[in-house]
């Protein structure tokens, strides 16, 4: 077939849907629920529709996007949670292409799914895949093609080198305005198009990066944090990689204002009188007058002046600034004022030694959902953190003690946990395990307990992420 000539784009975007929704459903069911079975058969009526005017059909995740039979699928925003998920388990699981020979029947596909979702926790997923699969000659499967120093070890390196590098710089243009030097933001940009880079790449790993809190500099360390956590939700919303770059620019300049809030006042270590709040709830408008110093008038500079002025405002516009005649905050204001609250909430600061833990974050923030900030983009940030975000320490009911290292997107509850401590208490080095694996009865064989404090236990989460 000539690469340019799939007649039935449809067909192709509503069976990589369809194989989404069967693995999907595969791990929350077990393989002969009802459920699963009917999902598997629309599958199979799919592809082999594909088969009979395809004669081979190949579907290939290359990148960040699939192919069938070398033509790019392209689709909605309606299917983006679905391609988005697959996307991730194929590079979980090491598969890079699943390649159709002739008509398949239904327990041909139950067998893929079932060898799907017993391998993805192993840790070598596509060998386990291809080895159960070896009995059904009219499917083939190929390993995901990876660039050849895709090496996990110096990807962490160059995410660290990455985040300190958008730290640095974010410490250097905030001294720069507050002592009203111009400055230049093109090394804004550079750095923020590599963050977002490696959102798009390695997105658990940076946000395992931001999960760190024992820095002493909070202004530029949160800064960081929180223009990540925005490029990450906005990706999740599906910007595009243009908007992720403006978004992350925005965002790390966020609290700007905060330059011109007297010493005394944004470093007290004890509550702010009356007076002193009335001081720090200026920042917003001072954030503007900042950016304006520093940049000329152009789309840039009014995203970042929206943001800056907006996010303290809540999503009921009942916040800071007060306006007589308030209109709807931005997209970019919405977003940075969750991730801005997030950060802030489980961060160490001068008057709070103790962050609060992440899972009490969500929860103090679903309760404001609504009407301190969007309801729909804070459901898709609690999606991307996971109800226990990265680096809460956790008890599972095997009495191992772990720390969350990445989130199951289709199972909150079931992240996956790096075992600190075995069932006896005694310390071991970092075993990952999925909280999704079960054992021959169809049960899971690890739960959460309950989380942990890390600092009661003298954990440095740096040892983890970096």
């Amino acid at each position: 077939m000539a690469s340019n000539d799939i007649e039935t784009p449809y067909k192709a975007i509503d069976l990589i849907n369809q194989l989404g929704i069967v693995l999907r459903t595969a791990q929350i069911h077990s393989i002969n629920n009802v459920a699963v079975t009917s999902a598997i058969d629309k599958f199979v009526s799919l592809i082999n529709d594909l088969v009979r005017s395809e004669h081979n059909v190949s579907l290939e995740l290359r990148g960040e996007y699939f192919y069938l039979n070398e033509n790019r699928i392209r689709y909605a925003l309606e299917y983006l949670l679905n391609f988005d998920y697959l996307t991730r388990e194929f590079k979980k699981t090491e598969l890079g292409t699943v390649i159709v020979k002739s008509r398949i029947d239904a327990a041909d596909i139950k067998a893929l799914v079932a060898a799907f979702v017993s391998s993805s926790f192993l840790e070598s997923p596509f060998d386990s895949i291809q080895e159960k699969m070896s009995g059904i000659p009219h499917i083939e499967l190929k390993r995901l093609e990876r660039v050849a120093d895709d090496d996990p070890t110096d990807v962490r390196k160059m995410i660290k080198k990455t985040y300190f590098k958008a730290v640095s710089y974010t410490r250097g243009v905030l001294k720069q305005v507050s002592s009203g030097e111009k400055i230049n933001l093109k090394k804004a940009k550079r750095i923020i198009t590599s963050l977002v880079n490696h959102i798009l790449d390695q997105e658990q790993i940076l946000l395992g990066v931001t999960a760190i809190k024992d820095y002493d500099e909070y202004t530029y360390h949160h800064s960081t944090n929180v223009s990540i956590l925005s490029v990450a939700l906005g990706q999740r919303l599906g910007l595009s990689r243009k908007m992720l770059i403006d978004l992350g620019i925005v965002a790390l300049f966020h609290d700007i204002g905060k330059m011109d809030i007297p010493g005394e006042i944004l470093n007290k270590p004890a509550a702010l009188t009356d007076d002193e709040w009335k001081v720090m709830k200026n920042h917003p408008e001072w954030g503007v007058k900042s950016i304006l110093k520093i940049r000329n008038l152009d789309e840039l500079t009014i995203n970042a002046i929206i943001v800056a002025f907006e996010h303290h405002m809540k999503f009921n516009l009942t916040g800071y600034p007060m306006l007589e005649n308030p209109a709807e905050m931005d997209l970019f204001s919405r977003i940075v004022s969750i991730t801005d609250q997030y950060d802030a909430m489980t961060s160490v600061r001068v008057y709070k030694k103790s962050p609060m833990s992440p899972e009490k974050a969500i929860s103090i923030m679903r309760e404001d959902a609504g009407t301190g900030i969007d309801p729909l983009i804070f459901k898709f940030f609690v999606n991307m953190v996971g109800a226990y975000p990265i680096g809460t320490l956790v008890m599972l009911d095997t009495k191992e003690i772990g720390i969350v290292s990445e989130n199951n997107q289709l199972l909150l509850q079931r992240p996956r946990v790096v075992l600190i401590t075995d069932n006896s208490g005694n310390q071991i080095k970092g075993r990952l395990v999925d909280l999704t694996e079960k054992n021959d009865r169809d049960e899971f064989m690890r739960t959460i307990t309950k989380t942990m404090d890390p600092r009661q236990y003298n954990i440095n989460l740096a040892e983890y992420f970096l």
